[in-house]
């Protein structure tokens, strides 16, 4: 209630407004301190960020596939009610789906702790009911889908000239940047996906998320296959990348190939991304994978020639779990805390790297980003070709904002900080700790042989999406990088 003074005023309008005032005098200076806590991490990130620029450069060149598709955007509660969908009582992982008891079993199974999940339906009609139910239901969108797209646009968006791999309709071709070369077929009807998504606090029968994410569908006909390599990489000699990414292998998870068909295209793939040349940095961005056959073949065929990996928490330990000659970890910790996910990416750049000098062929990896909710962690090997870490881990932090939050300006009456006020670097006893400090958030040091910088995240607490997210983070922290 906006409260104006006047003169003349009543003796039970002064009692109303002190009674206004002191609530305000003990209320403020905690809200006050905060916002000022926040205008100083947002001016300090935004400092980071705007240290490195491309003016006066010649505009950074990035071939990115495979695939791509048309996103549906939805309110999953929303839609799996208008399904006739019951909130179960036995939520479930599944590999893939074949019916709406699975559906519904598999929705629950991620929605409570609020995780990111992408399951291939094998069931047509009912992949064709949510689609049909979908475009009907009041609100939803629609927009360019799949992990090449989504990160070919945002790269394009920040002064990159893009070659895209994937078989794409004219009027998903239209609306791509002019940045943009697509290399692959024409198709009359696009792969479609549905996203599922939902809010902090969102209830499906006893159900409640404990933060804001989204469950994807697809059935897709087009993406598995790869269909645009062929032309891509007619493209790509002349095309000369600074760097090339590869993302999207996800739509293979849980797909009926034939016998030693995935085999084959992933074995292409070896051979396209081998023959790049040494001067092309080569990127494979992770995405959530339950097939245990498909994540041995990717350690087989794509991770020995990758410099760079990409990953949110869920896919790290899942990446993690298969290095350890252990069970896919399908659900983690959604929420967790620095020192644990700083343990895991140095196990990890340890056993890739292990692992390459034992095979004594490839690449070594030489840079792993972890995108969380809470921060961004950018781990880079001394002396690579990687450059400006800090700059491009405060972009990453300043992109999951813009993303979720639909805008390039950041509200900050929309945005929290909830990574912890100082974190240890590690779990091991003894390690130190590092404050969060308003003036330097971006935190950098020296460890073995590389650098880490991490960087909180302005959470947005209005979010207008989520899918595309690691997408965007991934490629804005690698446009500084090359």
């Amino acid at each position: 209630m906006a409260i104006e003074l006047r003169s003349g005023v009543k003796y039970g309008s002064f009692l109303s407004l002190a009674v206004v005032l002191v609530a305000y005098w003990f209320r403020s200076p905690d809200s006050s301190v905060l916002d000022d806590r926040l205008d100083v991490v947002l001016s300090s990130l935004l400092r980071a960020e705007r240290k490195v620029g491309m003016n006066g450069v010649s505009r950074p060149r990035v071939a990115i596939g495979f695939g791509g598709c048309v996103d549906i955007i939805v309110d999953g509660v929303t839609l799996l009610n208008k399904m006739g969908l019951k909130p179960t009582d036995q939520p479930l992982h599944h590999d893939y789906i074949e019916n709406a008891e699975q559906l519904a079993q598999s929705f629950a199974y991620f929605f409570s702790p609020g995780a990111a999940s992408e399951r291939f339906v094998m069931n047509d009609t009912l992949f064709s009911e949510l689609v049909e139910a979908s475009r009907e239901l009041p609100g939803n969108r629609w927009s360019i889908g799949g992990n090449a797209p989504v990160m070919a646009s945002r790269m394009a968006l920040e002064g990159c000239d893009v070659l895209l791999g994937g078989s794409f309709s004219t009027d998903f071709t239209d609306i791509l940047s002019q940045r943009i070369t697509v290399a692959g077929n024409t198709v009359d009807e696009p792969d479609i996906h549905l996203i599922l998504e939902y809010p902090t606090g969102a209830t499906w029968g006893p159900y409640t998320s404990r933060r804001a994410n989204r469950y994807i569908v697809h059935s897709d006909d087009h993406n598995p296959y790869l269909d645009s390599m062929e032309q891509f990489q007619e493209k790509l000699n002349s095309f000369k990348p600074d760097l090339l990414v590869v993302g999207g292998l996800q739509m293979m998870d849980s797909f009926p190939f034939k016998q030693g068909e995935r085999e084959a295209l992933l074995g292409r793939l070896a051979k396209m991304l081998s023959s790049a040349s040494p001067q092309t940095a080569v990127h494979f961005e992770m995405a959530s994978f339950v097939d245990e056959s498909l994540m041995s073949d990717l350690l087989e065929f794509v991770l020995p020639h990758a410099d760079s990996l990409g990953m949110n928490e869920q896919e790290l330990p899942n990446l993690l779990s298969l290095f350890r000659g252990s069970n896919l970890t399908v659900l983690s910790d959604p929420n967790p805390r620095v020192a644990t996910v700083l343990d895991q990416m140095r196990e990890l750049y340890r056993l890739v790297n292990q692992r390459h000098h034992e095979a004594g062929m490839g690449r070594p990896l030489t840079r792993l980003h972890v995108h969380t909710l809470a921060f961004q962690a950018i781990i880079v090997k001394r002396g690579s070709k990687w450059k400006n870490t800090m700059s491009a881990t405060a972009k990453a932090s300043l992109t999951a904002n813009r993303h979720v939050c639909g805008s390039p300006d950041i509200d900050l009456s929309k945005a929290r900080l909830i990574m912890d006020e100082s974190f240890s670097v590690s779990r091991q006893e003894g390690s130190p700790r590092i404050p969060l400090q308003e003036s330097r958030p971006i935190s950098c040091w020296d460890e073995d042989g590389y650098e880490v910088c991490v960087a909180p995240v302005l959470v947005c607490t209005e979010v207008y999406q989520t899918a595309g997210g690691g997408d965007n983070i991934s490629a804005a922290g690698l446009v500084l990088q090359i």
